[in-house]
């Protein structure tokens, strides 16, 4: 066990109770060069400053199996009915199985899970520990960047912690873990969980936003300031050289080039740390881009991301899982309206507040459908009674130029159907043959001279209801021809297009045949969707109509 001064050595093999509040703190992490430059000490620089704030801190460093276990023995045998809080503070490689995470000891050579169930530290008697202590117990884990070896039984990283109640949990990459831990928790009333959402950390377990571990400001002991000393003139290390350029490298920000100059500011490597940190300067958004970078999105899942900005009316221009200049463009615009800072460039936390955002506007839109539904059905049934019901050629056709896609549209068309065909049977060998000659023609002019010959022909009022159809206006042929290539340049695989017509069907609006053929009634049930959801009815799908139509199904 490293101990990390003195003050530590009193804290740990002390005997007395701990004053309010108490502290477990283990740094089993394994600093780099770079973080020897800087002073790091990891978690572990946060002792003196929490001391300073008066709280008592019992600490390990680069602890074993048996030192771990001693000091965590030792620190219960310091709490007592007084103790008002407590904090376990961890920082390492983790392993953990279906019911309990490990911590394992620094530079542990563990093959195996039964080395790992001898020599790590489980975390199910510390969270017996805090259980004791609710509203008033802390558990931050500090997960190293070196991820523990994969191995029977035992997975890397932190597990489901199974958290007792009342009991804060913060945990995450080593980095914000202890930037979190050093820099925020020694500050009296200084709320913890928001600092450690915007950080990327998860916060588990009771979690008030007003959560403070530190409750009252306690002024610091002053401390004379050590004397300044003069900097010795560094020998030059060749080895020492390049395994500091090559942790700056790995690293790549302006402060571990810095840290290289410093070191080595005449250096084989100088010149070049130099055009990297000017290079880093240049770039104001560097850190949001390697942020979103860390997350790994895959194709599909910047597709979601694109459905979720279109969902809120956010152009992505198109949705195919590319981040372009269009969805670059809609994620700044969502930052800028969410009160987020505008890079362009998302974090885990924002991809999860896009989706939440995404998933209540999808069921209000769904909720205002439904309520368009209900209202529009009412409307189509209340004509129906007193139109087509009647079952009358005139009141068939009235019901059908109001509702030309309405719920009771097909059992119109069928008994005009039959109509039509009573009168085919009923007319006039001429007149029949006249028709048929015209509906072969199929043009303005033979419909036109159908009525002109049989004016009160049995299809005068079909020839007619024909005659409208195309004589509309070409601005409208022109809209119908442009829906046409709309959903033509979707390139919708036959399996998407099957998708639409199950989401059709499971919505009560009768597609026809689910077969990824759109036909005459898959048409009318798209008119009828787009009605109901208050979209530009064209009875052809759209991108605003598919993302509508397939996002839930496509989510689930």
């Amino acid at each position: 066990m490293t101990r990390l001064g003195p003050f530590l050595a009193a804290c740990l093999w002390g005997s007395t109770a701990l004053a309010d509040p108490a502290i477990l703190l283990i740094e089993n992490s394994a600093p780099s060069v770079l973080d020897r430059l800087r002073g790091d000490e990891g978690i572990a620089g946060a002792v003196v400053p929490l001391q300073e704030a008066g709280a008592d801190v019992l600490a390990l460093r680069g602890a074993d199996a048996g030192e771990m276990a001693e000091g965590l023995s030792r620190f219960l045998a310091t709490l007592d009915a007084e103790t008002d809080g407590v904090a376990v503070l961890l920082s390492g490689r983790f392993l953990h199985s279906a019911t309990e995470t490990y911590l394992l000891p620094p530079d542990a050579d563990v093959d195996d899970a039964g080395t790992v169930f001898r020599d790590a530290l489980p975390l199910a008697p510390v969270l017996a520990v805090l259980e004791a202590y609710p509203g008033r117990a802390l558990l931050v884990l500090a997960s190293s960047e070196e991820e523990a070896p994969e191995m029977r039984f035992l997975s890397p990283g932190i597990g489901d912690l199974r958290l007792p109640q009342g009991v804060t949990a913060i945990h995450g990459a080593t980095g914000p873990a202890t930037r979190l831990i050093v820099r925020d928790l020694p500050v009296p009333a200084r709320t913890l969980l928001s600092l450690a959402r915007q950080a990327d950390l998860s916060v588990a377990g009771y979690a008030p936003e007003a959560f403070a571990f530190l409750a009252a400001p306690i002024a610091p002991p002053a401390e004379e300031a050590p004397a300044e000393e003069a900097p010795a003139t560094p020998t030059f290390d060749a080895e020492a050289e390049a395994r500091l350029w090559r942790e700056a490298q790995t690293e790549d920000s302006r402060e571990a080039y810095a840290l290289y100059l410093a070191a080595f500011p005449a250096g084989p490597n100088a010149a070049e740390a130099r055009d990297r940190i000017a290079a880093i300067a240049a770039d104001p958004d560097r850190e949001a881009r390697e942020t979103e970078e860390a997350l790994q999105l895959d194709r599909e899942a910047r597709a979601e991301i694109q459905r979720d900005l279109t969902l809120l009316e956010y152009n992505t221009r198109g949705i195919d899982g590319i981040f372009g200049p269009g969805t670059r463009s809609a994620i700044t615009e969502w930052q800028r309206d969410t009160g987020i800072v505008a890079t362009g460039f998302l974090s885990g936390n924002q991809v999860a507040r896009l989706d939440r955002q995404a998933a209540e506007r999808a069921e209000a839109l769904e909720r205002e459908a439904e309520r368009r539904e209900e209202e529009r059905a009412r409307e189509d049934r209340a004509y129906w009674n007193e139109t087509g019901a009647s079952g009358a050629e005139a009141d068939l056709r009235a019901y059908l130029e109001r509702y030309p896609d309405g719920d009771f549209a097909a059992e119109a068309e069928s008994a005009l159907a039959e109509i039509e065909a009573e009168a085919r049977e009923a007319a006039a060998a001429q007149d029949r043959a006249a028709w048929d000659a015209a509906e072969a023609e199929g043009t303005e002019a033979a419909y036109r001279r159908y009525q002109s010959n049989y004016p009160d022909g049995a299809f005068a009022a079909e020839a007619q209801r024909r005659l409208s159809e195309l004589s509309r206006p070409a601005a409208e042929r022109q809209a119908e021809a442009q829906s046409q290539a709309q959903e033509a340049a979707l390139n919708l695989s036959p399996i998407a297009r099957r998708l639409a017509e199950v989401r059709l069907e499971a919505l009560g609006l009768d597609p026809g045949r689910v077969d990824g053929t759109f036909d005459a009634d898959t048409r009318r049930a798209i008119r009828r969707y787009q009605q109901s959801r208050g979209l530009t009815v064209t009875g052809y799908l759209d991108q605003v109509t598919v993302v509508r139509l397939l996002a839930d199904s496509l989510r689930r």
